[in-house]
């Protein structure tokens, strides 16, 4: 059985709406189990989650983007994550990474940048999305990877819409993919 923990902020519902989406995919896998963390308003996770995430095959980033970076709720759990990065309880684990925001590009970038040196501190393998972009007149973001997200998950919901208008269909559907990648990519690793 493989194990993914995917670790998360959701300031507005948003992120825990793709959060989910990547949960979906992750446990579409063969004899693959997922977890979701919510990370809360003051920037923690429970106690017992830190041992659960450490058992974990995979861990999964998200947040997010705000002001060019992640959360600073993300950011607090990332800080605290030293104490299993002392223990090296994270090393040789995959890693991956979601973010949202309101524009087209909203510096995501910057916030899986973030996430990419986390894992790296961590001693972890980055998984990225694998999928081909959406980047012909016809297409449109209810098609996969329409943000060409390579590095990991990048979703768009408009600063007016709610978590039940957005992250739209194809940004869902990108997630989905991305966590199902991850969990069958950590279970070869672990196999």
């Amino acid at each position: 059985m493989t194990n993914v923990a995917i670790i998360y902020y959701s300031g507005y519902g948003h992120t825990a709406k793709l959060a989910e989406a990547i949960h979906a995919g992750a446990a579409s896998a063969a004899d693959t189990h997922a977890t979701l963390y919510r990370i809360d308003a003051e920037g923690n996770i429970p106690e017992a989650s830190w041992e659960e995430i450490s058992r974990a095959d995979a861990v999964i980033y998200g947040s997010p983007t705000y002001m060019g970076g992640p959360a600073w709720q993300f950011k607090k759990f990332a800080d605290a994550s030293s104490k299993p990065w002392f223990t090296q309880a994270w090393k040789n684990k995959v890693a991956a990474g979601f973010t949202n925001s309101a524009s087209t590009n909203g510096d995501k970038f910057s916030t899986m940048t973030y996430f990419w040196t986390l894992s790296q501190q961590h001693g972890q393998f980055w998984v990225g999305t694998g999928l081909m972009p959406s980047n012909k007149k016809e297409h449109s973001h209810a098609d996969i990877n329409w943000t060409a997200g390579f590095a990991g998950t990048l979703s768009i919901s408009p600063s007016d819409a709610s978590p039940e208008e957005a992250p739209r269909s194809g940004d869902l559907e990108t997630a989905k993919l991305h966590g199902k990648r991850v969990a069958e990519i950590a279970a070869k690793l672990v196999g």
